[in-house]
């Protein structure tokens, strides 16, 4: 490549992951010293929130080049190997039957489908649940820059079934997507029962702007607790801690919450661990506060390099050790073979994974990983 035009894509590639990861220092540092603040709102400042069990002021955007660009890891050229990643067409027919069999009160095993990244489709009791929906081609504020999809759409997610409920988990361009956003608004709007959104405290307005009706958005904090139904069912949508962080862009670090979500279709708990850093505390509190989770849906990509990653982002072992913590009946892996967003080649995750259970003595059965449009029942 002519030198000029290296520097010139070099630079461009920085400004888009200054606006995409920006937040790595926060501008004001944790305390553990809530004197006699109520314990479930620690996580809150004068100026928005914090992590509870790490200091979020120790990166900058210099860390930031050093770990893309200056760094002595090896970066992975996810588009070259994107065969590591097994994929398939979505059973679009499958997804629908499971819907007209939800319309009819017709039981049936919940159906799981996995659409990439941290996208899941959950259809059980009447109600079908989206989480972190990406719909576009590359996790970023620019259309023609910053991380690309290296592996197809599985879909054309003009064809999903109604959707009840949607989930998000934060703010950062791979799971909070505005193209994604005003297509589901415009769905909600020609569905029988519109679309009902769950989102952390702060985003309410950015979900409005992307043409959500406002009584349509739930903006919930760590802990609380809402109601979705439809015409046919209801779930019950609780808010729960995770370990990460909030951005859009150059002004608003730690302005918006981040959470994870449980979600309890009558009996059938879904819990959706969003993106999330490890702790041995809040796991184990939301382990004790569900009690059972039939179904947990954990991160497993995007963790290297470790010294930059690892307070917000699990690798597989520490994957391993949330699903134990949250004490899931069944887990599957998310967050990897989607958007090259770090070191890692897009298989390891999964070859990691492999090697934890068989370290830990857990079944395969009991955490796995799915195709990228792939549909399971969960018996």
């Amino acid at each position: 490549m002519n030198p000029a035009l290296r520097r010139s894509s070099c630079f461009l590639a920085s400004l888009t992951c200054l606006i995409l990861l920006s937040a790595c220092q926060s501008t004001e540092s944790n305390t553990r010293e809530n004197g006699g603040v109520d314990p479930r709102k620690a996580h809150h400042t004068k100026d928005g929130f914090k992590n509870l069990y790490v200091e979020d002021n120790d990166k900058n955007f210099f860390d930031f080049l050093e770990m893309r660009f200056l760094g002595d890891e090896e970066w992975a050229d996810h588009a070259s190997l994107a065969d590591q990643v097994p994929i398939q067409a979505v059973d679009i027919a499958r997804l629908k039957a499971k819907s007209e069999m939800q319309a009819n009160n017709d039981a049936d095993a919940p159906l799981v489908t996995w659409l990439g990244h941290s996208m899941f489709i959950v259809q059980h009791n009447g109600l079908t649940l989206l989480t972190d929906p990406i719909f576009s081609e590359r996790a970023s504020p620019l259309s023609f820059a910053g991380p690309k999809r290296y592996v197809p759409h599985a879909m054309d997610y003009n064809e999903l079934p109604d959707i009840d409920i949607v989930v998000i988990s934060h703010n950062h361009y791979d799971h909070l997507d505005n193209d994604s956003i005003e297509q589901l608004a415009q769905k909600s709007a020609q569905q029988v029962s519109p679309i009902q959104f769950f989102v952390p405290l702060g985003l309410k307005t950015h979900l409005i702007d992307e043409g959500v009706n406002p009584t349509d958005i739930s903006e919930m904090d760590w802990w609380s607790k809402a109601l979705a139904k439809n015409a046919f069912s209801s779930a019950e949508i609780q808010a729960l801690p995770s370990q990460h962080w909030s951005a859009r862009g150059l002004s608003d670090r730690l302005q918006t919450l981040w959470a994870s979500w449980a979600i309890d279709f009558n009996g059938f708990t879904v819990w959706f661990a969003g993106d999330t850093g490890y702790n041995d505390k809040q796991f184990k509190q939301i382990g004790s506060a569900l009690e059972k989770v039939d179904l947990a849906l954990i991160p497993i990509g995007g963790y290297e390099p470790r010294w930059f990653m690892k307070k917000y982002h699990v690798n597989p072992s520490e994957a391993v050790q949330i699903h134990q913590d949250v004490k899931a009946l069944k887990s599957i892996g998310i967050h990897w073979g989607t958007f090259p967003m770090t070191a890692e080649e897009p298989g390891e995750p999964v070859k990691a994974l492999t090697q934890e259970k068989v370290s830990k003595g857990i079944s395969d059965e009991r955490f796995i990983t799915l195709a990228i449009g792939e549909s399971l029942l969960v018996e």
